[in-house]
């Protein structure tokens, strides 16, 4: 997925849960860029269809009441640059902390702490690990009584 896809799925998810529609949320961008943006202007940055300079990328955390990091976030697997494309771990990466030891901020440890806690959520073997551990509980209460 090319990043400026990824930022417009966010932006629409976003949007959609602040239960805006498109051309609120053109007005709301106008209060912070001196002119709104149009109904199809948010639709095709929702579609990934354009790229998005510093000010609108702030713009749209302001109007939707986020971060300009939480924009980036994706579930895809890869995300494309035009020069590479990038592992979503590296990706995920580059969007929390650019350190080691640089603080993170409420929010994105949030963040980054509910995509791990997904991802483990996920995965076909702690469900199957959930259903042995259910069979062993049945099995000692079945011995017990």
């Amino acid at each position: 997925m090319r990043v400026e896809e990824a930022v417009g799925r966010q932006v629409a998810r976003l949007r959609e849960a602040r239960g805006m529609s498109l051309t609120q949320l053109g007005e709301a961008l106008g209060r912070y860029l001196d002119r709104p943006w149009s109904r199809q202007a948010v639709h095709q940055a929702e579609r990934g269809r354009r790229a998005f300079t510093a000010c609108e990328l702030t713009a749209f955390a302001f109007a939707l009441d986020t971060s300009v990091p939480a924009l980036f976030l994706t579930d895809a697997a890869q995300v494309e640059l035009p020069g590479q494309t990038v592992t979503a771990e590296d990706y995920r990466a580059i969007l929390l902390a650019a350190r080691e030891d640089a603080p993170l901020d409420g929010v994105e440890e949030l963040m980054a702490a509910l995509h791990d806690i997904g991802a483990v959520l996920a995965r076909p073997s702690l469900a199957r690990l959930a259903r042995i551990a259910a069979v062993a509980e049945q099995v000692a209460r079945d011995d017990a009584g």
